[in-house]
């Protein structure tokens, strides 16, 4: 006669329980991986948010830079951690979704694989050419192309990564064919050789820069995007022009899959009140990103969205 009660007396302990975890998560520090090197343009994004989230959690957070793969092997490593909510990290769109569609080796296959937590930041790409240079429009450099296809060359910071996808959707979009050249240093040697004359434009972010077109020696002749670049308000956008070319990096906090709902739904929560916060507003701003406080079921459909994007493009550079 006394089973029942003890059995809803055993539930209530255990809801009790529950709710303890989603409480007291974190219960100690955590890990935040970054899929490239320290000193890049992630750095700051990654610190910027680890700084506020150790605020909002009242706990500490590493910063552990795992670079390698084009992104590939840092990210493989937050999908693999142990699903407890205290190993998160930073992701590209172009790693998480265009690398496993040229890569089926990758342990991350689908946005199925990992948890999303926030979009820390979005940044449209540049298109850049030397102060001297011959071009002073987007339109005159598409025309000129157009006369010596693949005699044009753009430097970017690596083979497919986002700068030389986002030329090539340039390619695709113009009927035109300026050459990519990577450079494996990274956004600043592809920036060099654009200054040393080794190549005739550059494709990088607005704050990689800034800095050069200060200084006035390179000219931004488009933004990769639809409407106006605050950063550089007289470059022409990509998608006002007529070209579907404005693929960006966009950048995520991502957890493994089966965290727990509750230190998912704690992560979650604090990322929205970081992303919304004065201080990293300012940062955003002075750095030229775009900050979107998106909730989890909004990013994935980003990652869909950007799936169809890159399977148009692969299409396309299958037959190149």
């Amino acid at each position: 006669m006394k089973m029942p009660h003890i059995r809803v007396l055993a539930l209530a302990l255990l809801a009790m329980a529950g709710t303890a975890t989603a409480q007291d998560f974190p219960a100690r520090d955590l890990t935040f991986i970054v899929p490239y090197g320290p000193g890049g343009s992630t750095d700051p994004i990654s610190r910027q948010f680890a700084t506020q989230m150790e605020k909002e959690l009242g706990r500490s957070i590493t910063i552990q830079n795992k670079p390698g793969a084009a992104g590939a092997l840092g990210v493989s490593q937050i999908v693999a951690a142990k699903p407890d909510g205290y190993t998160i990290g930073l992701a590209p769109n172009t790693t998480l979704i265009f690398a496993p569609m040229t890569n089926k080796d990758l342990t991350f296959q689908s946005p199925s694989d990992y948890e999303p937590i926030a979009k820390l930041v979005s940044l449209p790409y540049v298109l850049v050419v030397k102060a001297d240079a011959p071009w002073k429009t987007l339109q005159e450099f598409i025309d000129d192309a157009k006369k010596q296809p693949g005699k044009l060359r753009a430097s970017v910071s690596g083979i497919r990564a986002t700068n030389d996808l986002t030329m090539q959707q340039l390619n695709k979009a113009a009927g035109i064919r300026v050459r990519t050249v990577p450079f494996t240093g990274g956004g600043g040697e592809a920036m060099v050789a654009l200054l040393g004359g080794r190549v005739e434009a550059y494709v990088g972010t607005g704050a990689s820069t800034v800095g050069h077109a200060q200084a006035g020696s390179v000219r931004v002749l488009a933004v990769f995007q639809k409407g106006r670049y605050d950063l550089f308000p007289d470059a022409t956008p990509t998608a006002d022009a007529g070209y579907d070319a404005t693929l960006g990096p966009g950048y995520y906090a991502i957890a493994p899959k089966g965290v727990p709902q509750a230190a998912l739904d704690r992560l979650t929560a604090a990322a929205k009140k970081v992303i919304a916060s004065p201080e990293y507003l300012k940062f955003a701003a002075d750095n030229g990103y775009s900050v979107e406080n998106l909730e989890p079921k909004e990013i994935r459909a980003e990652f869909e969205r950007d799936h169809a994007m890159f399977t148009e493009l692969l299409k396309f550079l299958e037959q190149k």
